[in-house]
């Protein structure tokens, strides 16, 4: 039996999930909606589906789930009549802009008691639970995060007002993985560069294009974490090096996607069987199914505590001072 999907938001993000949702069997794409109208109907053409005014006609088709896929201060209201209406919901991450809006929609999404993923999309990597298997008999000393390479420059993405900049845009998915290892942050640092990278079309140079994190996390480990927008032509790094107490074993993301090193004298090594975007998709789809709101592969709860690392990050960049997370 086919799910029957919906999405608000056919921008770059949400045309990534729609190529992938398309592509599976299981999957009906039945209504969208973008604030562009025409956006709205061209995509609707493409994937045979209803073209929907406004957020209030998409939720009132008949649907299984729903992809919101907005720039993240424009969460809220959507996902409140989603939960209300008892659909599961995919949010794009963060799950909000701010801490009280993200706050009130994880508060919403346990009490609605709905399925709800945010789109961490690695936390999703099987790579990780052969990292948490490495971990269950050594310790973490330390975290070494990197995401170099270019970025697209989207509008919003530019405006830290509406939700966008260098450490919550990119940051977060590397705070993200470093709590999906090694648990919750107690404090952190920042520091940013002063030299800006040239954006062809941009004229603002507005964000962080290069910037540093220091995560002091509740465990005794230490993390750090460099962020670090190129120019388009030059080829990017991501992933994670994790030192334990008996090893070091080195996650390799996008493009590799394999886990590599040595722990306890063995030699360490893992690759993905389904790429991670997809992998993300997969396992919000099978808790739909299942009617399971843990077993997603981010939940409102988790996202809500990596934004708060990640506004803590911002005030430590702003301010030059250690923040330390209550």
């Amino acid at each position: 039996m086919s799910t029957a999907i919906g999405l608000v938001g056919l921008g770059w993000i949400g045309d990534s999930h729609l190529t992938d949702l398309a592509a599976r069997a299981d999957v009906e794409i039945r209504a969208l909606c973008d604030l562009d109208a025409g956006r709205t109907a061209e995509f609707a053409g493409r994937y045979d589906a209803r073209a929907c005014k406004d957020v209030d006609e998409l939720l009132a088709t008949e649907l299984d789930a729903v992809w919101i896929c907005t720039p993240p201060q424009h969460h809220l209201a959507p996902a409140r009549q989603a939960f209300a209406r008892g659909i599961p919901v995919y949010l794009e991450k963060p799950v909000a802009r701010d801490l009280a809006e993200a706050t009130e929609l994880t508060r919403l999404a346990e009490e609605s008691g709905v399925v709800c993923a945010v789109g961490y999309q690695w936390r999703a990597l099987e790579l990780l639970d052969a990292v948490r298997s490495e971990l269950k008999s050594s310790d973490v000393v330390s975290l070494s995060g990197y995401s170099v390479g270019p970025t697209a420059a989207r509008p919003w993405f530019l405006d830290q007002a509406q939700g966008g900049g260098n450490l919550l845009e990119r940051g977060s998915h590397q705070i993200d993985l470093a709590r999906a290892v090694a648990g919750e942050v107690e404090s952190v640092f920042a520091v940013g560069s002063t030299v800006r990278v040239d954006r062809p079309g941009v004229a603002a140079r507005d964000i962080d294009d290069a910037l540093t994190l220091v995560l002091r996390m509740t465990n005794g480990a230490v993390a750090t974490i460099v962020i670090a927008w190129t120019p388009a032509d030059v080829s990017g790094r991501y992933g994670l090096d994790v030192v334990t107490d008996s090893g070091l074993l080195r996650v390799a993301l996008d493009p590799e996607f394999r886990l590599t090193g040595r722990n306890r004298g063995l030699e360490v090594s893992a690759g993905v069987a389904e790429e991670p975007f997809s992998a993300s998709n997969s396992r919000f789809l099978a808790a739909v199914k299942a009617g399971d709101p843990a077993a997603v592969a981010c939940t409102p709860a988790d996202a809500l505590a990596t934004l708060r690392v990640a506004l803590a990050g911002e005030e430590a960049l702003a301010t030059g001072r250690t923040v330390t997370l209550s």
